[in-house]
């Protein structure tokens, strides 16, 4: 319990200390959006080692070369856990948006850190809506913002297992040409989601694998994507899951 409310505390004095930075953030947007967007991400990405640091989440990461610095890219992976989505974002190396459940929208100040970062809202019952969440998206990747999505579609409840990836969501990669970078987060779920309410210390692995070049694929292949990635995730998960 102990990890959970200093954690908690960590949090909640994030965001009542960055305030200041949200209006100076704000302020920037209207002159540089880059700059800004290159601060938010960096901004969170240290927030995020430091929540999985005084949690008690060790981690090892294996193909972050896999990663690349120059260009956008979207992420896709399986999804256990809310620590794999810190896990995930603490590796990429350019302002990365995620894709994330409209209920996200509701917290009060991190909302405001998650507009900065180009975190999109995905309202799941509503198809009209989920459609125009995706054409965001792929906007934002066209001007260079990379894109990390979770293609279950909601957080699996066993441990090893996979839901079927949706295909919608590649639809980003797909229209941008972008690059698709399959992760496979490995044990997160023992930090919190397997003894709820508590954190607990605890040692995951997550992977990245080699780029699965959108623009190269036939129309035969891109119909399948959503299968390649999930078999390039799954393949990940087996060869790594005794490192924990």
């Amino acid at each position: 319990m102990i990890r959970l409310i200093i954690g908690s505390i960590a949090v909640f004095l994030y965001l009542l200390l960055t305030l200041p930075m949200l209006l100076a953030l704000w302020i920037m947007g209207f002159v540089n959006k880059g700059l800004k967007d290159r601060i938010s991400h960096a901004m969170i990405k240290w927030a995020f080692k430091l929540l999985l640091f005084v949690c008690g989440v060790r981690y090892d990461a294996y193909g972050t070369e896999n990663i690349p610095d120059d260009r956008s890219v979207l992420f896709v992976g399986n999804h256990r856990s809310i620590f794999d989505i810190l896990l995930m974002y603490v590796h990429t190396k350019m302002p990365t948006g995620i894709i994330a459940k409209k209920e996200m929208r509701r917290i009060p100040i991190f909302n405001i850190w998650m507009g900065n970062i180009g975190c999109l809202f995905l309202d799941r019952d509503d198809i009209k809506q989920g459609l125009k969440t995706i054409l965001a998206a792929i906007d934002m990747v066209k001007n260079g913002m990379c894109m990390a999505i979770f293609p279950e579609g909601t957080r699996n409840k066993v441990e090893g297992t996979f839901l079927p990836f949706k295909a919608g969501s590649f639809k980003i990669a797909e229209k941008s040409k972008c690059d698709v970078i399959p992760f496979a987060v490995i044990g997160a779920a023992a930090a919190f989601e397997d003894h709820k309410p508590y954190v607990k210390k605890s040692h995951v692995i997550i992977c990245f694998g080699e780029p699965i070049r959108t623009a190269d694929l036939s129309k035969d292949e891109l119909k399948v994507i959503h299968e390649t990635a999930r078999n390039e995730v799954m393949r990940m998960y087996e060869e790594n899951k005794d490192k924990i």
